[in-house]
């Protein structure tokens, strides 16, 4: 340590509540398909989502702050894909994750398939692919952590 460094930081207590907020998101066990594979790398020794806060992937709506939607939403899901949503505590935050999950994919000419979750949920980060990569998803949580942080700047 230098001579004259005392080691104080100083920040506002809305830039710590959003740092902290940010660095300890709890995701939404919620896979419907073939994505929800590539969401369970993200979790592998590999990847280690918990290097950026997320490490524990709940089971409970009520315990968790991020639901990642991954696989084709159907109208039969929908409801309770919203129940869920609403059971979560605020401030909560959605991820789409697959090409199904944001405009219907493939299976978009289907009757039972909703053609996008933002119509169910609002959703925050979008993660493209077919499926997405485990990379993708870890790229869509930066991201979202980076939104958190900015939310006191709005």
């Amino acid at each position: 340590m230098k001579t004259g460094d005392a080691g104080f930081i100083t920040t506002t207590l809305e830039k710590a509540m959003e740092w902290s907020r940010s660095n300890s998101i709890w995701p939404l066990t919620f896979g419907l398909a073939c994505c929800a594979i590539e969401m369970m790398a993200v979790q592998a020794s590999r990847l280690d989502v918990s290097r950026f806060g997320s490490e524990v992937f709940r089971n409970s709506p009520r315990q968790s702050d991020l639901m990642i939607v991954s696989g084709t939403v159907t109208k039969k899901m929908a409801p309770r894909l919203r129940r869920l949503y609403d059971e979560m505590p605020y401030p909560k935050y959605v991820i789409a994750m697959g090409v199904c999950v944001i405009q219907g994919g493939p299976y978009n000419q289907g009757y039972s398939v909703v053609l996008g979750v933002d119509r169910v949920v609002p959703v925050d980060v979008y993660v493209p692919g077919c499926p997405p990569t485990p990379e993708a998803l870890t790229n869509g949580i930066i991201l979202l952590q980076k939104k958190i942080r900015n939310e006191a700047d709005r």
